[in-house]
């Protein structure tokens, strides 16, 4: 079980202003995907094998700003509702998500650069699966804070989901190997 570690865990600051709490994932899921620059990040995405069902590669900025913007959301909410309630319980639930949220930032955040950047689609698909377990308790201990607070990690959890199923799908079929992908 995960507890409350707060040298692990983002500053309360981050928690208790919705604008800061909200913008926060946002800007630095956009930070991390300029980093690894777009033009070759897109370029690498169209020369690599795909699974059925990818979708272009227009459509991730989008649905990763609503997703960031959603767990921002549902990170200050569940920070004010639990850390308020007079039932010790909760407090400790909603501190304990705070670090799981915390470990779920940094493991989406690195999924990028160790996919693209790096072209380690084991590793990424390793970060991804552990990124989708720690949500998944997110989401339960979060849920037990407030329920609305669980399933507004849902879509995020799909969208997870199908992530593994493209970086699984993608390194399997260019055999593990992104060095051999031609660029256009």
């Amino acid at each position: 079980m995960t507890t409350y570690v707060p040298s692990l865990t983002l500053p309360k600051f981050v928690f208790e202003q919705p604008a800061v709490s909200v913008l926060f994932p946002v800007v630095c899921g956009t930070a991390v995907g300029y980093s690894t620059r777009p033009d070759k990040t897109q370029r690498t995405y169209r020369a690599l094998k795909q699974p059925p069902g990818h979708p272009p590669a227009w459509v991730f900025g989008p649905v990763w700003t609503a997703l960031y913007a959603t767990m921002g959301y549902t990170a200050y909410r569940a920070w004010t509702i639990g850390t308020t309630s007079f039932n010790p319980e909760t407090v400790k639930l909603a501190k304990q998500g705070a670090t799981l949220y915390t470990i779920q930032l940094g493991l989406n955040l690195i999924w990028m650069p160790l996919f693209f950047g790096f072209g380690k689609p084991i590793a990424a698909t390793a970060d991804i699966v552990a990124l989708t377990g720690v949500t998944g308790f997110l989401a339960y201990i979060w849920g037990q804070v407030d329920p609305v607070c669980g399933w507004l990690l849902t879509p995020y959890l799909g969208w997870l989901s199908f992530a593994t199923y493209l970086s699984s799908g993608c390194g399997y079929l260019n055999n593990w190997d992104f060095s051999n992908a031609k660029l256009e």
